[in-house]
């Protein structure tokens, strides 16, 4: 069988979010690093393997993947990790836990849209991501009274909600987004912080 790649970006919210599915499902596999910052995602080789020019691209079971969110589906799928619940209702509930900050937040803070509205000037590019990311954590604490954290966000094991929550925390520390009023959140990113498959995937374990 071949060997697993992920061709990704240290800081990058979506690597991060495959790099934690990834370690929650056991999968040994070797990070090819993109730097983002020098434009190699830009480069004719990174094109050829995303013509987005974007990370993730996971190489696995003979088979290249793009798209955070469908590649962690993959995973699920094929490795049975129950990161949503099987009755349609409550996947959907869960799913749009995750969807708030994985479509809704995501994007907009993504450093080429933020370069663009902002010219990379500070401090509008540190005000644009406290816009976006602090409204946005408020909305995903609200939607958490749906669901009893215990210990993770949705129930007793890390679901795709932990998956895109975590790396949103990151960028909001980051970016001095105020997420103290948020004690599911809290509760929940404590949690997380704990368990190895977030630990390993987290930016200062990949930092070059």
């Amino acid at each position: 069988m071949s060997a697993t790649v992920l061709y990704d970006y240290w800081r990058s919210s979506a690597s991060y979010r495959v790099r934690i599915a990834l370690n929650l499902a056991g999968i040994d596999w070797q990070s090819i690093p993109v730097d983002l910052v020098a434009g190699a995602h830009r480069s004719a080789e990174h094109l050829a393997r995303n013509p987005q020019g974007l990370v993730p691209v996971l190489e696995i079971d003979g088979q290249s993947f793009t798209q955070s969110l469908a590649i962690v589906q993959y995973l699920d799928s094929t490795r049975e990790l129950g990161l949503v619940p099987t009755d349609p209702a409550q996947r959907a509930m869960v799913e749009a836990l995750a969807h708030s900050v994985a479509i809704d937040v995501h994007p907009v803070c993504n450093l080429s849209v933020v370069k663009h509205a902002t010219a990379g000037q500070e401090p509008a590019r540190t005000e644009w991501m406290q816009h976006f990311i602090t409204p946005g954590l408020a909305a995903f604490e609200s939607l958490l009274e749906g669901f009893e954290q215990a210990p993770f966000c949705t129930g007793e094991q890390p679901s795709l909600a932990d998956i895109c929550l975590i790396p949103q925390l990151y960028n909001a520390e980051r970016w001095g987004a105020d997420f103290s009023q948020c004690p599911r959140i809290i509760k929940a990113a404590e949690a997380c912080s704990e368990h190895p498959a977030f630990m390993a995937a987290h930016p200062d374990a990949m930092q070059p």
